[in-house]
């Protein structure tokens, strides 16, 4: 019984399997020369597409040679394409500020000295860095002096300036007033009558003062009429010297 069973089941697979490829074997011979004409329609074309190619290509290179800007972008339209592609330009870092910006003349200097490269040189006693030193101080001492001369007659060449202004001494204040007091030795007093408009209200307004002046020879006496100059400090309060007596009291 095992051994019929197993040879209906290899006649049935025997059966199955040529049913099954023939469909295969029919689908490829049916697609066969489908396959082969659409291969042969990529591969080769046809004379009538063969020679409508070529004037097709005579078209485009007219069309190139008319417009040669058709084919390819506009140079601002590149430009802007590039711009909006490159990256933004990163901004310009600020300068690092030294470190001797800040300091002193002095300290500059210092730190410029600090920095310059040394040459270790032969060994001096005290006596030759003293006398080194002090040629060094007239070398520099000289070139000083040549230099200030030079801005001297630099300037001396420019022109002589503005001259000096001459000043002319002020005429003397005169005034002219009655004696009131001759009692001191060598002075008297003197009253001065000042009368003028007032400039707003147009009143006469009248005024005095009293001064007192030199009087050397005694010659004024109460009541008189004299003119009076001014002058040095002669005492503590006289500021002022006799010129004349311009009329006698009566």
């Amino acid at each position: 019984m095992m051994a019929e069973d197993e040879q209906k089941k290899d006649e049935t697979s025997e059966n199955e399997a040529p049913e099954q490829d023939a469909p295969q074997d029919e689908g490829d011979q049916a697609a066969g020369p489908v396959a082969e004409e659409a291969s042969g329609e990529e591969l080769g074309s046809s004379p009538e597409e063969s020679q409508e190619e070529p004037a097709a290509e005579e078209g485009r290179g007219t069309d190139a040679a008319a417009s040669p800007d058709a084919s390819s972008t506009p140079p601002a339209e590149e430009e802007s394409e590039a711009e909006d592609v490159a990256p933004p330009a990163e901004p310009a870092a600020a300068a690092p500020a030294s470190e001797g910006d800040e300091l002193p003349w002095k300290e500059k200097r210092r730190l410029e000295r600090s920095r310059r490269p040394h040459e270790a040189g032969a060994q001096r006693s005290a006596e030759e860095r003293k006398a080194e030193r002090g040629e060094r101080r007239k070398r520099k001492a000289a070139e000083r002096r040549k230099e200030r001369g030079a801005a001297r007659a630099k300037k001396d060449g420019k022109g002589t300036g503005t001259p000096v202004a001459e000043h002319d001494a002020n005429a003397a204040k005169v005034r002219q007033g009655i004696v009131v007091s001759d009692k001191g030795q060598k002075s008297i007093t003197v009253r001065i009558d000042v009368v003028r408009r007032h400039p707003t209200y147009e009143k006469v307004v009248r005024n005095t003062r009293t001064l007192h002046a030199h009087d050397e020879r005694n010659e004024a006496g109460e009541g008189d009429t004299v003119r009076v100059v001014e002058t040095r400090p002669l005492s503590k309060t006289k500021r002022w010297r006799l010129v004349e007596v311009v009329e006698k009291a009566k």
